[in-house]
C-alpha cells in the first residue's frame, strides 16, 4: 500500500532533510492572500512573502519572492532575464512545477526545484524572518530569508513596482 503524503509533510520532511530551522503555522481559516495572512499572524504586509511563479518565453520556471506589499513588474522581471516577455503560470503549471497548489506555494522545498530560476527581490533579504506560504491555504511557513537564499541558489534582485 502507498501512502500518500501531504504537502505539508513533504515541506517539513525537505525542511528536515535540509537542517533548516523553520517553523509551519497551522491556522482555522486560509491564509490564501496577504490580507487574509496578515490579520491571522498579526505582522505587517512586509514580512509575508509570496513565492510568485512565472514562465519564461522557453518555458523555463521562475520563481520570484517579494514582500507582501509589492508586486512583481514583469517588465522588469522579462529585461533582468534577457527575454522579451514572462507570463504568470497557471494554476495546474504551479501544482506541476512546485507540488503545491496556488496560495500555498512556499518558497523552498517545490518538486521540479532543479529546473527553477529563483529570484529573491532584495526587500524580502532586510528581514531576520519571514511569512510565506506553508503548503495548504491554512499554513505559513516562518522561515529566515538567509535559508531561503541557500536552499534555492537564488540571486538577489530589484524585480517589484
Amino acid at each position: 500500500m502507498i501512502k500518500l503524503v501531504s504537502p505539508v509533510e513533504n515541506l517539513e520532511n525537505y525542511l528536515r532533510q535540509n537542517r533548516v530551522e523553520a517553523k509551519i503555522i497551522k491556522f482555522e481559516h486560509p491564509t490564501s492572500t496577504v490580507e487574509e495572512a496578515e490579520k491571522a499572524l498579526g505582522v505587517s504586509k512586509e514580512q509575508i512573502i509570496k513565492t510568485v511563479i512565472f514562465t519564461d518565453e522557453n518555458g523555463v520556471p521562475i520563481a520570484a519572492i517579494v514582500t507582501g506589499d509589492l508586486r512583481v513588474n514583469e517588465q522588469k522581471l522579462a529585461e533582468m532575464l534577457g527575454n522579451t516577455r514572462v507570463k504568470i503560470a497557471r494554476p495546474s503549471a504551479v501544482r506541476n512545477i512546485t507540488g503545491y497548489d496556488a496560495g500555498g506555494v512556499p518558497p523552498v522545498g517545490h518538486t521540479q526545484q532543479s529546473r527553477i530560476m529563483y529570484l529573491i527581490d532584495r526587500k524580502v533579504m532586510t528581514f531576520d524572518k519571514v511569512y510565506g506560504g506553508g503548503g495548504t491555504k491554512i499554513t505559513m511557513l516562518e522561515i529566515s530569508p538567509k535559508d531561503i537564499k541557500r536552499l534555492t541558489n537564488a540571486r538577489i534582485v530589484d524585480i517589484t513596482e
